[in-house]
């Protein structure tokens, strides 16, 4: 069966031989799966022989389809003779045909390449701390205590910075109002910045009711073209200010917004909730950090076919998530100011690692020879199951036989590089970080 073989890189190339018998076989199998749809004079449809048909469209009318019957079973059992791990379609050539004898195929086909790894048990990893500070702590009590912020009327006296007043305004370029420069009981926290640079300034010290000019400038680059740079007034009134009112963190509070009766048992409860996702923040830190330790020492030529791939998932992924919010990938490339094949190659840096990532995690596995059994499958399509549909017994169970029966090999995947990555962990050794890598741990909340 096998004429040749040899291997440059990642690509594989051999020859095949298609039995003559096989062929031929496979011929007259496609003539009468086909036939009914031949109309031929002097015949009632679907029964013109084999041979007048060819005779009309050429002798080897029908070979092309008996290969491709033959083909697919001599090309697999090839592959599983040579143990190579196919990472795309094959590119086929057959240089002639001669009826009566065996089919020559010449195979083209990318592989998955060969993987060099240094000790992955001995990465060095950043110490990741999971203490739950006060900082922490005190943090979420203001999330609550801004949460729970009562707006109180202001009526005695002007606009300050920081109050959030209701104001009236019509905007003006050259004496004409404009599109867009106009509204009604328009709400704004003076000092937030949300509106023109020079416009919330100039209300602070206004009285309700008063009614005033803002001088503003658009700035060069805005949204709307024809207003960039461009001198505008705005004829504003004033008709309420307001104020966030946040309420003292007393016991009342606590009871107020939770089960709990006393300031500290709430932040005892906070220190628990902090302590779990603390757990889980070191957790994904060091993941994260294993796997650029991990790239650093994996040499390997990477096949182009699987760093492609990872970018159309990329791309993919983008465009769906535009598309719930109603904006197209050409708009979206549009508002960057670019075009596909740029976007795509500002991707493949990081499509790179994710493909050396994955490489020398299959190699890992294959080193340690980790596996996972048929119940540790059905374990884990449980357990996303029972995440997404809680007590829903029959939505949970349909998930879980659709996981299994379409998502099996997945779910492999998963658990294999989780128990390298739970052995990486288990071997690395963590160091004291970097100053400049503190603020980041800091501000992890």
């Amino acid at each position: 069966m096998d004429k040749s073989y040899e291997k440059e890189k990642n690509t594989v190339r051999f020859s095949l031989s298609l039995p003559a018998e096989d062929v031929k076989k496979a011929e007259d199998a496609v003539y009468k799966k086909n036939r009914q749809y031949f109309n031929i004079p002097g015949f009632r449809k679907g029964k013109a022989p084999k041979k007048l048909i060819e005779n009309m469209y050429g002798k080897d009318f029908f070979v092309e389809d008996a290969i491709n019957e033959v083909l697919p079973k001599v090309y697999e059992e090839k592959i599983k003779e040579l143990d190579l791990d196919v990472i795309d379609q094959p590119r086929v050539t057959i240089d002639e045909y001669n009826s009566g004898q065996d089919v020559e195929v010449k195979i083209e086909v990318e592989v998955s390449p060969d993987v060099e790894i240094g000790d992955y048990k001995k990465l060095e990893i950043a110490k990741v701390s999971e203490e739950v500070t006060e900082d922490q702590i005190n943090t979420r009590l203001e999330q609550e205590r801004q949460k729970n912020a009562r707006r109180v009327n202001i009526d005695d006296r002007k606009a300050e910075d920081g109050d959030i007043v209701s104001i009236d305004y019509v905007g003006r370029v050259d004496g004409e109002e404009f599109e867009g420069g106009s509204a009604q009981d328009q709400e704004l926290e003076l000092g937030s910045g949300t509106f023109i640079p020079g416009f919330e300034e100039q209300i602070v010290g206004k009285e309700i009711g008063e009614t005033f000019d803002v001088n503003v400038t658009f700035p060069e680059k805005y949204q709307a073209k024809e207003l960039e740079g461009k001198d505008a007034v705005f004829e504003v009134t004033l008709k309420a200010i307001s104020k966030e009112e946040l309420p003292e963190i007393n016991d009342d509070f606590i009871m107020d917004i939770s089960e709990f009766d006393t300031v500290d048992d709430y932040k005892n409860h906070i220190k628990e909730h902090l302590a779990e996702s603390n757990k889980a923040y070191a957790r994904q830190k060091r993941e994260e950090e294993l796997m650029e330790e991990l790239v650093k020492i994996t040499k390997v030529d990477l096949p182009q076919v699987m760093v492609e791939r990872v970018i159309d998932d990329r791309v993919s992924s983008y465009s769906q998530n535009f598309q719930q919010q109603g904006i197209s990938m050409d708009q979206y490339l549009a508002m960057l100011n670019t075009n596909m094949e740029d976007f795509r190659d500002s991707l493949k840096e990081d499509a790179e690692k994710v493909v050396i990532t994955r490489l020398a995690m299959d190699e890992i596995v294959r080193q340690e020879g980790f596996e996972v059994t048929e119940e540790e499958i059905k374990e884990e399509a449980q357990e996303i199951a029972d995440k997404y549909f809680g007590q829903d017994e029959k939505q949970k169970e349909e998930m879980v036989k659709f996981m299994l029966n379409s998502n099996d090999e997945r779910l492999k995947q998963d658990l294999t590089y989780r128990k390298a990555v739970d052995f990486l962990l288990e071997h690395a050794k963590e160091v004291e970080k970097k100053e400049d890598d503190k603020k980041e741990a800091d501000d992890q909340e």
